[in-house]
């Protein structure tokens, strides 16, 4: 009997399109009345309550072709981004500095397998859990999102070189920063924009959200260690064992054996005109603001960061390049984190220094510029099918915005809460943003979209504002992991080389008990006296 093949994952998403389309067919076109408010200091676009009107209907028909552009022009600079890293590492892929940084951090690793502490809760244990706690704080603080796609690249090979596959590569990254985001103890992007949509004073019940925080994180960890205990025990049983393979083919092809340890002059060049870049900041940026949640920090990051990196960076000098390249991508993720914190960096600004990066790297090692140039566009070539798999995603949403449709789902929805009692209201309303997060991947879209109207409703129904708030983290927060209309998650599969499908089935479960654990952190919101709420 002939195996069914599992359908591509282009072919998944534009089968998404289509239906899509075919629901433009059958509900009815409708729209809210809009207007612009200050939330926070920025000004949001929301819904004007009780202004809902049905429209003409707008059945899409051939626009499943044309979404597809379009899809690719809203994305555009997830698209940018993608291929830009993808280039940039390709760069510095050439030099082997991260091969080299991978069999350093093993044979660290290995050292402390001798440990009696480390022995016993295991020393790989160890390392994913501080590697997930720290990608999970950066989820719940700033709202980590689209970064993770940069880490893809480094983690995976490292998954896969200490004999796991590219899943747990992907999870140690992507899922630890979406735990912290659904927990979103201080993120600006949906608890800042919710509670302020809401008239609550922001970040106020944090008490209770670092609580849900903690069990989100237990559940989602102790789900990505078991399953990678099972892969470390035997490799084969991984559903993406065959296309790990690209990743097991370029481990192999980089052989340490016979490598050169050696700093050419380009190299100190490199490091003398970055030292004097950074002194100049050093000077004219000596402190910075960096803010986290409402709170704000005035620090001299930069004179911090710029000296490390000129210590350090001397002293790997003298070792070898591959250990002045590694240095530069600990200074390149250091200045993202800065930008995020304290200059509200984006997707354009990350990629501009990690494109940055790449050059310099390619320049210390000798590269010429055409060299530099030919290895930029092969990256970029590897990379392409992710950067076209998140415009194609991108169509998924433009068809159910142009059906004029996406309104009337939310009119729908809010309207059939009426009459329940409290713990079913709450309820409710979770399922409601769980789903409405499938259309609308965006957690500062959804907020202006969904809050001007939940917060009034729980008012009516007796429910606190700030349940509601929470109603709308979980729905936003946990379904980012599985929904093919998120840029990000179908960006960092692409990266990964997992197709689509086979995420699914191996996160599913996951989503299962993260949806639950979700559902019973609502009742105490409704049924106990809570600070804040």
């Amino acid at each position: 009997m002939k195996k069914k093949k599992i359908p591509h994952t282009y072919v998944i998403v534009f089968s998404i399109i289509v239906f899509s389309a075919m629901l433009t067919w059958f509900i009815p076109g409708g729209q809210f009345q809009r207007e612009k408010v200050l939330v926070n200091g920025v000004e949001r676009e929301v819904i004007v309550n009780e202004s809902f009107t049905y429209t003409d209907n707008n059945p899409q028909t051939w626009q499943i072709f044309s979404a597809m552009f379009d899809g690719f022009v809203n994305t555009s600079n997830i698209i940018a981004f993608i291929l830009l890293i993808g280039g940039a590492f390709w760069i510095m892929n050439e030099s082997k500095a991260i091969d080299v940084g991978i069999l350093s951090f093993l044979k660290s690793a290995k050292k402390l397998e001798h440990n009696a502490v480390f022995k016993k809760i295991g020393v790989d244990n160890f390392i994913f859990v501080l590697i997930m706690m720290l990608f999970s704080v950066f989820g719940a603080v700033f709202g980590m999102s689209e970064e993770t796609i940069a880490f893809t690249i480094i983690f995976v090979p490292l998954a896969i070189s200490m004999g796991y596959d590219s899943i747990v590569g992907v999870s140690l990254v992507f899922v630890a920063a979406g735990l912290g985001f659904a927990g979103a103890i201080l993120n600006p992007f949906t608890i800042g924009i919710a509670q302020g949509l809401s008239d609550i004073p922001l970040f106020t019940g944090i008490e209770f959200r670092m609580l849900a925080w903690v069990f989100i994180n237990l559940a989602g960890f102790s789900y990505i260690l078991l399953y990678a205990k099972k892969i470390k025990n035997d490799p084969k049983k991984s559903l993406v064992y065959d296309d790990d393979q690209y990743w097991r083919d370029r481990n192999k092809s980089d052989n340490l054996q016979d490598l050169d340890y050696y700093t050419p002059k380009h190299a100190w060049w490199v490091f003398a005109f970055l030292s004097a870049v950074l002194m100049y900041y050093s000077f004219t940026e000596t402190i910075s603001t960096l803010k986290i949640g409402q709170s704000e920090f005035m620090i001299p990051i930069i004179p911090v960061v710029a000296g490390l990196f000129i210590i350090s960076s001397f002293f790997s000098l003298r070792k070898s390049v591959h250990f002045f390249i590694l240095i530069l991508l600990m200074l390149t993720i250091a200045f993202l984190i800065i930008g995020v914190m304290g200059y509200d960096w984006y997707v354009m600004e990350i990629a501009t220094i990690f494109l940055a990066m790449g050059i310099f790297s390619g320049i210390a090692i000798g590269k010429s510029a055409n060299s530099i140039t030919d290895l930029f566009l092969a990256g970029a070539k590897d990379i392409m099918s992710a950067a076209l798999i998140v415009g194609l995603a991108g169509g998924i949403i433009q068809v159910l915005r142009e059906g004029q449709i996406i309104d009337t789902l939310l009119y729908y929805i809010a309207s059939s809460m009426k009459d329940m009692g409290a713990i079913a209201s709450v309820e409710m309303m979770y399922v409601f943003q769980t789903m409405l997060n499938i259309i609308i991947p965006s957690g500062s879209g959804k907020a202006a979209l969904t809050m001007p109207i939940m917060s009034q409703f729980s008012d009516l129904i007796g429910i606190s504002r700030q349940a509601t708030v929470m109603a709308f983290q979980f729905g936003d927060g946990f379904t980012n992991m599985i929904t093919p209309t998120s840029g990000v998650l179908v960006g960092v599969l692409g990266v990964a080389k997992i197709p689509y499908e086979k995420w699914v089935r191996w996160i599913f479960p996951l989503m299962l008990i993260l949806i639950m654990i979700g559902a019973l952190l609502l009742i105490p919101t409704v049924t106990l006296k809570l600070n804040g709420f």
